[in-house]
């Protein structure tokens, strides 16, 4: 049983790493191979990877670190796919360009995250081409690589026989924090129902154990008027006072630095519209011009990340390899990698899991387009999702996922097709967007930003 990881050079490779070699019995696994086109990142990584397989954990499990897709792909059965396309310096701009602007300045919503949906596309067909090419017959890649549902979307439409299933941790985040708050332990106890494309969804039943965790969430949420649990609350230097810094929440990055906003947002959501936990990220649809108006243009989430988790790891690194002395907390380990590998238990071993899923709508959305690619609990066994059909959607819900998913195809038609016109279309229609005017501005500055990635725009 091989794993392939393309990216290997991520700062969350090692942490997911550990998560598939603590269930290297379930999944079987033998060796693990990094695949990245940055030798040098990777390289560094490796070593890291290295102690987590051989000291820390004392496993046998065999480690390849390459550049080359033969030798990362031959024979794999799973490819975990966590590309970062312009790393984090693309990233910066992304953000950036867009608050200078006036528009959500964010990784994967809004302006940013159609840039960086446009950085992605391709290189992620070559994946698949490569897995089809080299693999396994009956491999799977998991694909955790950033915009999901326009990277869904662009591989539904070039490649719609691939073997891959698209993912997101942000639910289980979410998932994570409500177990905080609620005072549940066990989380894997928790059966939720949910619906929406990546990163714009709500959940509509939370249970534990059979009860009804919504009365008590919504009351929680408006007593202290954020979803955050009390311990994280008592950190007011991390949250309030110096929302800028990465501090605070242990194990779950999603809690840290100017995450404290869009946990506040789930309280202002709430109080207009209550029947629903809302995604976090849809802060930055509904709540787009507040959001801009305390983001600092010139310090943004990327330098955050830079300054903290890809500085805090590579020092590590570096002071390992000058000492032979480790710092585990120099690498994020958490629900991330535990879900990825979980989900590879899954396919491998046929369990009928439920996990949440990117797929094609195929009517389990009954008044979405059969095509869409929607985010909803599937039961995943050897042959993949099997979807598990909800209830139509409300009006209002129904008309932001339309938009948005439409903006989201023009998106991906007008980067296949080199279309000016259809990329400022989906940029127009982006409700971070305030005008056309606007969207061709921050349009025509990312082209020039992201000349060598994007595929020329007639």
């Amino acid at each position: 049983m091989i794993i392939t990881i393309v990216g290997g050079g991520s700062t969350f490779t090692a942490g997911i790493v550990k998560s598939i070699a603590l269930r290297r019995e379930e999944l079987e696994v033998t060796e693990i191979r990094l695949f990245d086109i940055d030798k040098e990142r990777q390289d560094k990584v490796a070593v890291l990877v290295d102690w987590i397989l051989h000291e820390d954990l004392k496993c046998d499990i065999k480690l390849v670190a390459t550049t080359d897709e033969e030798t990362a792909y031959k024979d794999a059965s799973f490819v975990f796919a966590q590309m970062r396309v312009g790393k984090y310096a693309m990233r910066e701009q992304d953000e950036k360009i867009s608050l200078r602007h006036g528009c959500v300045g964010q990784e994967t919503c809004g302006c940013g995250g159609m840039a960086y949906g446009m950085r992605t596309i391709f290189p992620m067909v070559k994946v698949i081409d490569d897995a089809e090419k080299y693999a396994k017959p009956d491999y799977w890649i998991l694909n955790y690589s950033n915009p999901a549902s326009i990277v869904a979307e662009a591989c539904r439409v070039l490649r719609p026989n691939a073997r891959i299933i698209n993912i997101c941790d942000m639910p289980i985040a979410i998932i994570d924090v409500v177990a905080a708050a609620m005072n549940i332990k066990d989380k894997k106890q928790i059966v939720y129902d949910y619906f929406g494309l990546n990163h714009f969804g709500w959940f509509t039943s939370i249970q534990y154990q059979g009860k009804d965790m919504m009365p008590a969430l919504r009351q929680y949420i408006k007593e202290h008027q954020i979803l955050l649990p009390d311990a994280y609350l008592k950190d007011k230097a991390a949250l309030g006072v110096a929302p800028q810094k990465e501090s605070g929440t242990e194990g779950n990055r999603h809690t840290r630095g100017s995450w404290y906003y869009v946990w506040k947002g789930e309280y202002e959501i709430m109080e207009n519209f209550p029947e629903m936990l809302p995604n976090t990220y849809l802060n930055y649809y509904l709540q787009q011009k507040e959001f801009v108006e305390h983001s600092d243009p010139n310090h943004t989430r990327a330098n955050e990340v830079m300054e903290t988790r890809e500085k805090n790891l590579f020092d590590g690194i570096d002071k390992y390899l000058a000492t032979g002395e480790i710092d585990e907390k120099v690498f994020y380990a958490g629900s991330h990698g535990d879900w990825i590998a979980d989900l590879a238990i899954a396919l491998k071993n046929d369990t009928k899991a439920r996990f949440l899923v990117i797929t094609e709508n195929r009517g389990c959305l009954p008044n979405m387009p059969y095509d869409a690619m929607v985010e909803v609990p599937a039961y995943i066994g050897k042959d993949g999702p099997e979807v598990i059909t909800q209830k139509p959607i409300p009006l209002f819900q129904q008309g932001l996922m339309m938009q948005q998913l439409n903006c989201e195809k023009l998106l991906v038609q007008g980067c296949i097709e080199g279309s000016y016109e259809k990329v400022l279309q989906a940029f127009t229609l982006n409700k971070t967007v305030p005008s056309m005017k606007v969207a061709k501005e921050v349009l025509d500055d990312m082209i020039v930003a992201n000349k060598g990635y994007w595929p020329e725009l007639h």
